[in-house]
């Protein structure tokens, strides 16, 4: 087995949560098996999700503020703040990130979602006209770990939501895949607080299973950057 550096980006208030127990199986196993861990608990460590001009210590620009320039400049200049230099410094030691939330309102936690806007900084998770498959973050994987407040049936292709998959696909694709990560396929779990104590053993068996084969756990289809390039060029 190869040995893996892995940052579990974790987001849920409650420790004694299902999430929390995900998180808890996988520091358990993953440092047995051979496996650097790193977790970020967004929660715990009380991390601001405003992406604002506090992310920089120098300004590349005093009077107007263009979140993007100011990225380029820090990632220059390395004036990122502390607390967000440490994240960086997480995101860029890891070769395996997953990303431990509840879908709230058909999305990520707020706090995640902040995580996401700081650390995926230009300079540092994307820009150069380096995407996709050739992106900055190439060739890290990762995968998203859910949980759900109802079960299965509001996902099905007639339930209330509709499939998880395209709900998830602003995550997958426009975030992951952009950035240059190979996305494995997500551990859904289906409305846990609904689940008998046989049930949720069960899963975190399942999870413990997921995360012993995750370096061979299948991935979703790679979207090739050139592709997309020669497709620009051939509309001109």
């Amino acid at each position: 087995m190869t040995a893996m550096r892995i940052l579990i980006v974790h987001a849920h208030p409650e420790p004694r949560s299902f999430n929390g127990a995900l998180t808890d199986s996988a520091r358990a196993l993953l440092p047995t098996i051979g496996h650097e861990l790193i977790v970020s608990d967004l929660y715990a460590m009380e991390w601001d999700p405003v992406s604002d001009r506090r992310n920089f210590t120098i300004r590349a620009d005093p009077e107007r503020y263009d979140q993007q320039a100011e990225e380029r400049f820090a990632a220059s200049a390395g004036s990122f703040s502390s607390d967000l230099r440490a994240e960086m410094d997480k995101l860029l030691w890891a070769d395996t990130v997953i990303f431990q939330f509840p879908i709230w309102w058909l999305g990520m936690p707020a706090i995640m979602k902040g995580w996401i806007d700081r650390v995926f900084a230009v300079g540092v998770a994307y820009g150069g006209g380096k995407w996709l498959d050739q992106g900055r973050l190439a060739p890290r994987r990762a995968m998203l770990s859910v949980t759900t407040g109802g079960g299965a049936a509001p996902y099905a292709d007639v339930g209330l939501y509709g499939p998880i998959d395209p709900i998830l696909y602003p995550i997958h694709h426009g975030i992951l895949r952009f950035t240059g990560f190979q996305v494995i396929e997500p551990f859904i779990v289906y409305g846990p607080s609904r689940m008998t104590e046989l049930q949720r053993a069960a899963t975190l068996a399942q999870y413990r299973l997921r995360l012993m084969n995750l370096a061979s756990a299948p991935t979703l289809p790679v979207i090739h950057a050139a592709d997309y390039e020669n497709f620009v060029r051939r509309q001109a």
